[in-house]
């Protein structure tokens, strides 16, 4: 079976997610797609998926990428998405317990619009990776991230129900008057948070 996915115009790493879904369940897939980014992520999906792939020539802006399953294309490991992303905010594999901190509702320093837009690329990879962290804490104006309204509140739904631990400051919450407004994880204190952060084994602060 031969399906298209159109992945113009999504940031990193929405393209490259659909992409290996599609391609799992799919002969041959076409993916659409609008910046190199996209393009290399898949190449090298392909390659580690061992099925073929070819770039079409470019067209308005659009490439349009055609992958085949070949008889050699088995079962892709949990950590396929780690080892072939290039976008940032990408955690690596980690050893047990393996904690996230969020210390704010944007990644990084420079733009708040770019950082919004890394910070829900990040927790959306998350989602996909195996193993998932054991712990995700949100401190300061990391707090934001979880109640109601938060763009990537569904995201944080999913670890949660997937049995990631989301431990949010209550400090944190009622200094920016959030505390009614929390709809994942749980309030913590920072003795839990201190104890958590000091016994993990791998410790990412996007």
């Amino acid at each position: 079976m031969s399906i298209t996915v159109d992945a113009r115009g999504l940031a990193c790493p929405q393209p490259l997610i659909m992409a290996k879904k599609a391609i799992e369940e799919n002969e041959r897939v076409t993916v659409l797609v609008d910046n190199d980014a996209a393009v290399e992520n898949i190449r090298r999906l392909a390659s580690k998926l061992a099925c073929t792939f070819s770039l079409g020539e470019e067209e308005s802006g659009i490439r349009k990428i055609s992958l085949a399953r070949t008889a050699g294309m088995g079962q892709p490991p949990g950590d396929v998405l780690a080892d072939e992303l290039s976008c940032p905010g990408t955690p690596k594999k980690a050893t047990s317990p393996f904690v996230v901190i969020l210390s704010d509702n944007h990644m990084g320093r420079g733009d708040d619009v770019l950082g919004d837009i890394l910070i829900r690329g990040f927790l959306h990879t998350l989602t996909q990776l195996n193993p998932l962290p054991d712990t995700l804490i949100c401190y300061n104006a990391g707090v934001k991230l979880v109640v109601k309204g938060s763009a990537v509140l569904d995201d944080l739904q999913q670890l949660e129900k997937a049995g990631v631990d989301i431990l949010v400051c209550g400090t944190c919450a009622n200094y920016f008057g959030l505390g009614e407004q929390i709809a994942a994880g749980r309030i913590s204190n920072m003795y839990d948070i201190v104890e958590t952060m000091t016994g993990a084994a791998k410790r990412i602060h996007p």
